[in-house]
C-alpha cells in the first residue's frame, strides 16, 4: 500500500460525444488533484488535445504507451487507439461506442493486473456499446464478470448509501430475480462493503419492501410476507443488524433513513429516485463487493449539454475522491484483519 504515494487513478473515458471529457478535464484543471492521486486517462492523445482546445484547457497531459512511462504530478494519457476520431457532442454514434469499450476494456485490464490502483469510469451510453463482442447492460455487470467477488451497484453520498437487489432489470421481473439467495448475497456484500470501505464495525442496514407499502398482507401482492420477511429474519439471527422490510414510500420523507449506515432498495428506482433527489451532483456509483475498487459519477452522457461548457464534474470529482477513500479503507482493514491486499511494489509493476 502506497501511505506516502500518490494512488494511481485510472479513467475510463466513456463516451466521446458526451460530457465525459469535459467533466475529466475540469476536475483536474485544479491542480491540487496531482496532491491525492496520479491520473491516468485510457484513450488517446488525439482525443484529449481535441478536448483541451475545444474547452480552453490548460492542462498539460503526459502521453504514454505503457505504464512504465507514467509521470506523478501530472496528468497522464494512456493511448488506446492512434487514429483520429470525429466527435461530434450530443449525437449517438455506434462507432463511438467500439471506443468507449476500448478505453473500458483497457482499464480494467489495468486495473485487474495492479498498474492502476482503482478505476474511475465516465459515462457510457448502454445502447451504443452493444455488439456481439460486447453484450452487457453496463459497467457495473461487465466489471462483475471480468474481476473476482459479487458485485453490487451502491449509490454513496456523504449522507446516504444505498445499495441494490437487483440493478438493470425490467419492473416486470424484478419479483421473479428477488430471491432468498439473492436477498442473502446483497446483504452480505453491503454489510463486508460498510466494514471494510466505509470502516463501520456494527452496521444497521434498512431493506426496503418488494411491493406498495410491503404487500400489505398480501392485499398488494405476497413476495415481501413470502420472501423476503422470512429471510430477512434469517439473517438478523445470524447477528446482523439488519431491518424491514419498509414501506418505500415513506422511508425517506420522514427521514427514516438517517438512521441506518446503508438502505437496500428492491429495484434500481425505487432506490435512484431517492438517491439522486437528495444527492444529485454530489453523490457516486461505487461497484461494492469486488477485489478492485471502481467508481462513477452519478449522472449520464448528458448529451444535451455536451460540448457547451456547461458540465458540472462535482460528481465525477467525488467518484475520485471515493475512489482514494475507499482504496486506503480496504487496505487499513485488510492489514488489520492480518490478510493485506496482494500488490506487488511499485518497482515490480513497472
Amino acid at each position: 500500500m502506497k501511505q506516502d504515494e500518490n494512488i494511481i487513478i485510472g479513467i475510463s473515458i466513456g463516451d466521446l460525444n458526451g460530457i465525459g471529457g469535459e467533466i475529466v478535464l475540469k476536475t483536474f484543471e485544479d491542480s491540487r488533484m496531482l496532491d491525492f492521486c496520479t491520473p491516468v486517462i485510457f484513450a488517446s492523445t488525439k482525443s484529449m488535445a481535441f478536448y483541451k482546445t475545444h474547452f480552453k484547457s490548460q492542462i498539460v497531459f503526459n502521453s504514454i504507451n505503457n505504464m512504465n512511462q507514467l509521470i506523478h504530478g501530472k496528468v497522464n494519457i494512456f493511448n488506446c487507439w492512434n487514429e483520429p476520431v470525429n466527435i461530434e457532442f450530443g449525437k449517438e454514434d455506434i462507432k463511438i461506442g467500439t471506443y468507449a469499450i476500448k478505453s473500458l476494456e483497457a482499464a480494467t485490464k489495468s486495473l485487474r493486473t495492479g498498474e492502476i490502483d482503482a478505476l474511475v469510469t465516465a459515462p457510457i451510453n448502454k445502447h451504443n456499446i452493444q455488439s456481439e463482442h460486447f453484450n452487457f447492460p453496463g459497467h457495473t455487470d461487465y466489471l462483475a464478470q471480468e474481476l473476482e467477488g459479487d458485485s453490487l451497484m451502491f449509490m454513496i453520498s456523504d449522507t446516504l448509501r444505498i445499495g441494490l437487489l437487483t440493478d438493470h432489470v425490467p419492473v416486470k421481473d424484478v419479483a421473479v430475480h428477488i430471491t432468498p439467495k439473492l436477498i442473502e448475497q446483497k446483504i452480505n456484500t453491503v454489510y463486508n462493503s460498510l466494514k471494510k470501505d466505509f470502516k463501520i464495525q456494527k452496521p444497521k442496514i434498512a431493506v426496503l419492501g418488494i411491493n406498495p407499502h410491503t404487500g400489505d398482507n398480501g392485499v398488494i401482492g405476497s413476495e415481501d410476507d413470502d420472501v423476503l420477511r422470512p429471510t430477512l429474519q434469517k439473517i438478523k439471527e445470524s447477528g446482523k443488524l439488519v431491518f424491514g422490510p419498509y414501506a418505500a414510500d415513506s422511508f425517506f420523507g420522514s427521514n427514516n433513513f438517517k438512521n441506518f449506515d446503508a438502505i437496500i432498495a428492491s429495484y434500481h428506482d425505487q432506490g435512484l429516485i431517492p438517491f439522486k433527489t437528495l444527492s444529485f451532483g454530489q453523490g457516486v456509483n461505487f461497484t461494492a463487493g469486488l477485489n478492485k475498487v471502481r467508481t462513477s459519477p452519478d449522472h449520464g452522457t448528458a448529451y444535451e449539454i455536451a460540448g457547451k461548457g456547461e458540465a458540472d464534474e462535482n460528481s465525477f470529482k467525488e467518484a475520485v475522491f471515493s475512489a482514494i477513500q475507499i482504496y486506503r479503507n480496504r487496505f487499513g482493514y485488510e492489514k488489520l484483519t492480518a490478510n493485506p491486499l496482494k500488490k506487488a511494489p511499485r518497482n515490480e509493476r513497472r
